[in-house]
């Protein structure tokens, strides 16, 4: 076997073999093939696609180089989530503990944000104490305590994924739909996870910027997870407006615990429901009311114990960025569109995202909304407020927030999109 002979079947449009695949996945990640050598393969895949058997066997020979999770000890059935990615999107933070509260187990392994996107583990680690690393006694511990858990994934689970997801962001290749299908879905099922809800972002903001892409990604992961044991589904959310009224770490914590105490946006609210009744029914519970639990309190009652067995004082006072901007409404009317892209490059502009892997990020910083498409504005009302440590930053913000948003004369129709546009299963 030898990794020319791999690029050029995919090159020319071939068909990898299950030895091909098994084979490539075992060089890499042992140092075998070369990076420039993966790289060439990864665009020739993002180039000319995989067929369902081809993502299967790369799938599996992902898992196939880590070990596997098993969660078979705890009491509860396990119900996890998982997100593409977007502007705004804290759901992650009250989730977990809304349905733990509900009776599932939530072992919910995250990442970090990356250019314009936000990462769950920069948000929680905001903070003071906070801890994302932890080994796999503590992770279960925490889950069978608690029943919910926020935490990085290990370095040895699927790290056949770890170093090409490194590789595809440098190389251009993040976009190809079977690896995005096949590094999202070998973590999950590594994971050992019974259940699966998939949160498959389409617009602006999102990867997937229409929903034929997220349709075809979405219908993909199913299959996957299906194929494995794994009771999976999937919601195409839209992502052409921020999610909430807040993006940015500090500041999106600040909001999840609002939606915890039975407040918060209205859209944030409704979708944290509807993927909860998603999970509580892919894991059998039919008789628990998400909606219930957040009034209650129930669900802010394991927001509060899982932070602190991580670590973390659910009490202290969350970071503020030591400067502000504030762009007001430049004309009264009605704000049509609020774009979410833009407003994720702002944020992270600002210091709330990195560029590389390696970059820190500013827990205060981010981009805070005082209306939505749909509302009505006043010339000279705030519009949104920036925030930074740095205020030399605000200029770089400024250029993309300025053609982020359009304000129309008032009765203009105005009709915003639903949170939910379809489900898979």
């Amino acid at each position: 076997m030898d990794v020319i002979s791999v690029i050029r079947t995919k090159r020319d449009r071939g068909e990898l073999s299950p030895e091909q695949i098994d084979w490539v996945i075992d060089a890499y990640t042992r140092g075998v093939v070369a990076d420039e050598q993966m790289s060439a393969l990864a665009m020739a895949i993002l180039l000319n696609g995989m067929n369902r058997t081809e993502i299967a066997r790369w799938t599996a020979a992902m898992i196939a180089s880590g070990e596997r999770m098993n969660f078979d000890s705890l009491s509860r059935p396990t119900a996890d989530k998982h997100s593409t990615g977007g502007v705004g999107d804290k759901i992650t933070l009250p989730l977990a503990p809304l349905v733990a509260a509900c009776g599932a187990a939530v072992p919910q392994l995250s990442g970090r944000g990356l250019g314009h996107t936000g990462g769950t583990l920069d948000k929680l680690e905001s903070i003071p104490g906070w801890r994302a690393l932890l080994s796999n006694e503590e992770m279960l511990n925490v889950l069978d305590t608690t029943g919910a858990v926020i935490c990085a994934a290990g370095d040895g689970l699927a790290p056949a994924d770890k170093k090409l997801y490194a590789l595809r962001d440098v190389t251009g290749t993040v976009e190809a739909i079977p690896l995005i299908a096949s590094s999202i879905m070998s973590k999950k099922i590594a994971e050992g996870t019974g259940s699966l809800v998939l949160d498959v972002k389409v617009g602006t903001g999102a990867f997937m910027k229409n929903i034929e892409d997220a349709r075809e990604l979405a219908s993909t992961m199913v299959a996957l997870g299906t194929d494995s044991g794994v009771k999976t589904v999937a919601l195409l959310t839209d992502m052409s407006t921020p999610l909430g009224l807040t993006a940015g770490n500090a500041l999106e914590v600040r909001e999840s615990v609002e939606v915890l105490a039975g407040g918060g946006p209205a859209d944030v609210v409704e979708l944290t429901i509807a993927l909860a009744r998603e999970m509580l029914d892919a894991a059998g519970i039919k008789d628990a009311d998400p909606a219930k639990a957040l009034a209650d309190g129930s669900a802010m009652d394991v927001w509060r114990r899982m932070i602190a067995a991580q670590g973390g004082d659910p009490d202290a006072t969350l970071p503020v960025a030591r400067e502000q901007h504030v762009i007001t409404a430049p004309s009264s009317g009605v704000l049509t569109r609020l774009d979410a892209y833009d407003i994720g490059v702002a944020a992270w502009r600002l210091g709330a995202g990195r560029a590389r892997k390696e970059d820190p990020v500013q827990a205060g910083a981010g981009v805070e909304l005082h209306a939505k498409p749909g509302d009505t504005v006043t010339a000279g009302q705030p519009l949104l407020t920036l925030h930074t440590d740095t205020p030399e930053k605000f200029e770089y913000a400024l250029e993309s927030v300025a053609g982020s948003y359009d304000v129309a004369p008032a009765g203009t129709g105005f009709t915003a999109n639903p949170i939910v546009l379809e489900r898979i299963a």
